[in-house]
């Protein structure tokens, strides 16, 4: 079993240099000397089919720096660097940080909680147990004919165009969200709702749940108080658009590969057309 320290700081991750690269710092010692009150705790991980590994987390009280051999960078930027594997892994990490950061004392009786498992903990006077909340959200991919609807959020970081998300409401189904976040952003309504992918988003400690839908009527008015810009895009004028880490762009890259499909089955047709026409003639 492998070993793995997980240290963060101001959402940032510990990671290792290399002649291969970057990577979690591994082997039989940490790579720095950690401090007792750093260590959260110990996960002993085998949710992948590949590799089993033992976690050690830590949430560092101020950035590593002045070391030729250790680099701090954002959990988000490491998904360009890491593994899949790793990635994921250090997101889990990453939520049970947070969660041990938050989660101090019991919010019944007040009497400090304690770990109790790797993924729970119990208070210590009325023995109440809890476990790591996630936000769940979804984000939907809109399309009419052969366009898109994208939108820049004012909390995007950056100038690109997203796909329309918001946070599930409690006694809500996921599609119903699904019709209440596109309506309240856009006053447009939608059809044909399905389910595509979900992705665990660590930032903090969310899970985003992808859906596509068609638009079925209404005209675009953006929530202005949520949405700097939005409209309706064809492939061939798209803005700048998320990046590879998120849902978001695998939502889009499949509606690109899906209609570029159909544009080469419209050509083909075109071309049996033509053919059809000139066999005819002669």
């Amino acid at each position: 079993m492998t070993d793995l320290y997980f240290a963060y700081c101001q959402g940032d991750v510990l990671l290792t240099k290399g002649e291969q690269g970057v990577t979690i710092p591994s082997g039989d010692r940490p790579p720095i000397e950690f401090q007792p009150w750093e260590q959260v705790t110990t996960v002993h991980s085998s949710q992948f089919t590949v590799h089993s590994y033992r976690c050690h987390i830590y949430r560092l009280d101020r950035p590593v720096t002045g070391r030729d051999d250790l680099q701090m960078m954002g959990l988000r930027k490491s998904y360009d660097v890491l593994p899949a594997d790793l990635y994921q892994l250090a997101g889990k990490c990453a939520e049970l940080v947070y969660w041990d950061q938050n989660s101090k004392f019991c919010g019944c009786c007040g009497a400090p909680m304690r770990w109790d498992t790797d993924i729970s903990k119990r208070c210590t006077e009325c023995g109440k147990e809890l476990w790591p909340q996630l936000q769940t959200a979804i984000i939907v991919r809109v399309t009419r004919g052969e366009e898109v609807l994208l939108v820049h959020a004012h909390n995007f970081r950056g100038t690109f165009y997203g796909l329309v998300a918001g946070f599930v409401e409690t006694g809500e189904t996921l599609e119903e969200c699904v019709c209440r976040e596109v309506w309240e952003e856009t006053h447009i309504r939608i059809k044909n709702i399905r389910y595509f992918a979900s992705q665990p988003w660590p930032y903090p400690a969310g899970l985003m749940v992808g859906f596509t839908a068609e638009y079925e009527s209404g005209e675009l008015q953006l929530q202005r108080s949520e949405l700097a810009g939005g409209g309706w895009f064809r492939r061939d004028n798209l803005p700048e658009i998320p990046g590879p880490v998120s849902l978001a762009r695998r939502l889009l890259d499949d509606w690109l590969r899906t209609s570029s499909d159909k544009s080469d089955l419209s050509d083909l047709s075109d071309l049996s057309d033509e053919t059809t026409t000139k066999t005819k003639e002669l």
